[in-house]
């Protein structure tokens, strides 16, 4: 398919045009808090200027974090992480959205269910937060093939180039992704898509033809579909690719974003990748000149591979201990102080691969080590999260900052950065200490000698001059958290770790009164500055009025465990402040009511500080007595309950046992089975000489495990047998010839040293046993379980490298093979191509919560069978949680190490992720609710299969409570077909 070149500009886009090409004037012209982004009918402005995004002529500062729809197969709970993300601070999610869990055939488009992107994007708006959309086609994701659907391994053209044949799949795709998104552009008023990604890491065919081209198409297919919000692509890396000029954008120019991904090594030194770096033209940003820093993902984590070889075993603590908060202040602000205005944590909520999405490399779990765990539980990571993303959504100095005159801690351990904004001088430094010792030094700010210090291997923020709300901070040593207004008072927040001895001066006319409320506090007056020194710990409060003051001003000095019980938020009628709970999801302004939603966790005190007028609050619905605080807020008379205890049920006994295979018996039925019959295939695999095609993506099966029976006659001084086969990583082949189980084959563990290799062939040496070398006819029965495609990073077609048998040899007889093969059946309507492979239970719906199992054989855990092949365990149970409590399940799987075996994960249908027990290292494994009845009767199914050289397990098998709160969303039960 061919597009025209053609600029494309709605009213809204040339308005944001004209803004991005001299932005400067307007970047100011509505000064205060923004509201949050919401779909409210009303046309916007996006443009940018070289230092940020302006949306409707203010600077906005992108603080934004990844999450993948995909990743929860749970549409109510996409409204629990959002609402999360917003209150730690966030405005901004970024989602891929990945073209194989849409499309299970060519020409074939789902979006209903938990692939509802048009839902995603509706409760984006309704949490306010802008979306950073992604849609590929290629995504890479560590999700398999990189995000291409299985039927396009097996199809003519080369990917990620501008071919005619592959060109015409794209087109398809983006057609349907795009009749939804746009519909919810921020430019129309109908959604908050504030930013388009084309393509992903597209480093292959950058001085070549065929990548310019395939860029060019891409964006045109893009404009002409209507999405006229600013477009970008995220360099693998900062090299200077795919910047403003190198391919043609059809004429139209200031709409395209130069971005690089960043993910340092925590052990390394933060880099300067910014406009202030010393990369030159390929330097991350300064590749760019006249568009803002941009990093579309910056590392919040790391995945884990098959093994645990990343993190020795010890899985995602490990990454999250490694890259912790500690990690997100020294590399973040590093970002902040060399030019990034458009911040993009990958990731943020990691989720699940579940299924067959994973790529060969990782295992189901995609924790990440991100701030929000795999269970949706917030972890220490969220606190420098929450105090910048609250800073840097309220004051628009830090998207304009530019460096200032070189500043030097007393201490030269401590690096500094000096920066200042261009229209308003504040000054904002940055302090970042490498050593593993924590310093105590001095350092010029706001015209004295502040007396600071820096955990070792650790950063922090400070400002002079800087406006909070209607304040100006004159220093501090505190980092500013945020500022607004409540009621008839500023309030100012500023932060720090517990213990620290800080120093605050604010700007002030005259001499105020001041009283300190909570905590201790000393303060002077002089020079037209009330200083205030403190220690942090827990909140230490002060009362500022008069000395010419317009508004008095509440001053509140928090440790990093009070700031994240401090939560902001803006409704119509003004800015909120809330201490206390866990977590505030919502604040909502009826009249003299406040209405407030979330979290508690243990019992809290309740306190607001709200719009002049409110008298009343409820919180959850549920009405709460409040008095008047000194502090200018109300207070609930009665702290809020915390979360109640949460029963789970034994595992243990009730199990069901059935043993299947039955594909190996020579007697199988396998008439109606796909013939082997073709003689080319698209693979990069080639096809070995002489045999026939047995890749099982050229026959439509594409996921999970597949089956292969092959029919001849005379196996006459057949010796042994050869078997190629292709898989990722953790591979398994295992046949028998006549019903006799000849033995099995299985890829390696992965090493440091094969951990990123995609595509793995081996062969399978086996012998025949002489009994079975006969004349007559032989039926040779072959599973592979295939772990899934290449993700093709480097843009080498490798998606397409064979799957399954390539080919079959016999040492000492050369008969002729007619072969067929079976995998995955049409895949299920609700739960999508990725749930299901070709094990012969799964094709019978043994996993399915309404197949009838009475016939099963009744056993007990753990099971001890030790046989080649699969068997499959099967039970129910009941929850009884109670209606108002977030109960996040996850279900834990041990046994001895040395057992070999592995298993796939059933709960009501759904193929929750795949266990191997003695590789790991995951052994537990998220429910999420709405899959989960946490109130009701579900069905756990486990296909455990084992190489036969040990007993297969499973051991032990239990629930596990990974985090409850008192609150969360309400929660939809998933559609679970039971037959």
């Amino acid at each position: 398919m061919e597009l025209s070149r053609r600029t494309f500009h709605t009213l809204a886009g040339a308005t944001a045009l004209g803004l991005a090409l001299d932005g400067t004037a307007t970047a100011h012209a509505r000064p205060g808090t923004a509201p949050p982004p919401a779909a409210d009918a009303l046309r916007h402005t996006v443009g940018f200027d070289r230092h940020s995004l302006l949306v409707d002529g203010r600077r906005v500062f992108v603080w934004s974090g990844e999450m993948h729809p995909y990743r929860l197969p749970s549409p109510s709970l996409w409204r629990d992480v959002l609402q999360k993300m917003r209150a730690y601070g966030y405005n901004a999610v970024s989602v891929y959205v990945a073209w194989n869990v849409h499309s299970p055939a060519p020409g074939r488009y789902d979006f209903t269910g938990v692939r509802d992107l048009d839902l995603f994007l509706r409760t984006a708006a309704e949490t306010g937060l802008f979306v950073i959309l992604r849609p590929g086609p290629y995504v890479n994701a560590e999700v398999d093939a990189g995000g291409f659907p299985g039927w396009l391994t097996a199809t003519a053209g080369t990917a990620r180039t501008s071919d005619p044949t592959y060109l015409g799949h794209v087109d398809a795709w983006l057609t349907a992704v795009n009749r939804i998104v746009a519909r919810h552009l921020y430019t129309q008023g109908t959604g908050t898509v504030l930013l388009y990604q084309i393509e992903n890491e597209y480093d292959a065919h950058v001085d070549q033809p065929a990548g310019r081209d395939y860029m060019a198409h891409l964006y045109a297919k893009v404009r002409a579909d209507g999405i006229d919000v600013p477009l970008f692509h995220n360099d693998n890396g900062r090299n200077g690719f795919w910047v403003p000029g190198s391919f043609d954008t059809g004429g139209e120019t200031g709409r395209w974003l130069y971005g690089f991904d960043g993910y340092p090594s925590p052990s390394k030194t933060p880099p300067d990748w910014g406009y202030f770096g010393s990369g030159g033209s390929k330097g991350g940003a300064t590749a760019s000149p006249d568009t803002p820093g941009f990093v579309p993902e910056f590392g919040g984590g790391w995945f884990d591979p098959w093994g645990g070889v990343e993190f020795k075993g010890k899985g995602y603590a490990e990454s999250r201990r490694t890259r912790d908060a500690a990690y997100e202040r020294r590399f973040y602000l590093t970002n902040l102080a060399n030019g990034i205005t458009l911040h993009n944590v990958y990731m943020t909520f990691g989720g699940t691969s579940w299924g067959w999405l994973p790529s060969p490399q990782v295992y189901t779990s995609y924790d990440y080590g991100a701030a929000f765990d795999e269970g949706r539980n917030a972890t220490a990571k969220l606190v420098p999260m929450h105090q910048l993303g609250h800073l840097l959504q309220r004051v628009t100095d830090f998207a304009e900052l530019v460096r200032a005159a070189e500043v030097k801690a007393a201490d030269q351990r401590v690096k500094v950065y000096h920066l200042t904004a261009a229209s308003t001088g504040a000054h904002v430094y940055v302090l970042r200490n490498d050593s593993a010792d924590p310093v105590a030094t001095t350092v010029p700010v706001g015209g004295v000698q502040l007396p600071v210090s820096v955990p070792g291997q650790d950063a922090r923020l400070l400002a002079a001059g800087l406006r909070l709300g209607r304040r100006t901070l004159r220093y501090s040593s505190a980092q500013p958290m945020l500022g607004l207004t409540a009621g008839r008072q500023d309030v100012l927040v500023l932060t720090g770790r517990r213990g620290e001895a800080t120093r605050t001066a604010l700007e002030w006319a005259g001499e105020p009164e001041v009283r300190v409320l909570e905590g201790e506090a000393e303060h002077t007056y002089q020079d037209g500055a009330l200083r205030v020194d403190a220690r942090l710990d827990g909140l230490t409060r002060l009362s500022i009025s008069g000395g010419g003051a317009a508004a008095p001003v509440l001053l509140l000095l928090c440790d990093d465990e009070t700031s994240v019980r401090l939560w902001p938020y803006e409704t119509p009628s003004g800015s909120v402040l809330v201490h206390g709970p866990a977590l505030l999801r919502t604040a909502a302004l009826d009249g003299a009511a406040l209405h407030l939603t979330g979290d508690t966790v243990d019992a809290a005190e309740l306190e607001v500080w709200a719009p002049r007028g409110v008298r009343e609050v409820t919180w959850n619905g549920v009405a709460v007595r409040t008095g008047d605080t000194p502090s200018g807020g109300l207070r609930a008379d009665t702290a809020l309950t915390g979360v109640g205890p949460v029963a789970l049920p034994s595992l243990s006994g009730g199990w069901r046992r059935r043993e299947e295979n039955p594909e190996s018996a020579p007697g199988f039925d396998d008439s109606a089975w796909r013939r082997a019959d073709l003689t080319a295939s698209s693979s990069t695999t080639p096809v070995p000489a002489g045999q026939p095609v047995l890749f099982a993506d050229d026959y439509g099966f594409h996921y999970g495990d597949v089956w292969y029976r092959g029919r001849f006659t005379d196996a006459t001084g057949a010796v042994s047998l050869s078997l190629g086969y292709s898989t990722g990583t953790q591979g398994l082949l295992m046949a028998w010839l006549d019903g006799v189980a000849l033995g099995r084959h299985r890829m390696p563990v992965p090493d440091s040293t094969t951990v990123r290799k995609g595509s793995w062939q081996a062969t399978a040496e086996l012998a025949v046993p002489e009994r079975l070398r006969t004349r007559g006819e032989h039926v040779l029965s072959v599973l592979v379980r295939r772990m899934q495609h290449d993700m093709d990073g480097k843009s080498l077609d490798t998606h397409k490298a064979a799957r399954g048998l390539t080919e079959a040899a016999f040492t000492g007889a050369a008969p002729r093979i007619a072969w067929r093969l079976q995998g995955e059946t049409a895949h299920d309507p609700v739960r999508g191509p990725q749930n299901n492979g070709g094990l012969y239970g799964e094709r019978q719906g043994w996993h399915l919560p309404g197949h009838p199992d009475a016939d099963w054989t009744a056993v007990e855990m753990p099971g001890a069978a030790k046989r080649l092949g699969v068997t499959w365990y099967r039970r129910s149970f009941r929850l009884d949680v109670d209606a108002g409590t977030d109960a996040s399940v996850g279900l834990v799987l041990n046994d001895d190490p040395a057992l070999a075996y592995r298993a796939q994960i059933f709960l009501n249908g759904w193929n929750m992720g795949q266990y191997i027990n003695d590789v790991g290292p995951q052994h537990t494994f998220v429910l999420p609710g709405g899959i989960l009845r946490t109130r009701g009767t579900n069905t756990l199914a486990l296909a455990v299969l084992s190489d036969g050289t040990t007993a297969s397990g499973p051991g032990e098998v239990r629930l596990t409570l990974l985090g409850a709160a008192a609150g969360g969303v309400p929660v939809d039960l998933v559609d679970s077909p039971g037959r």
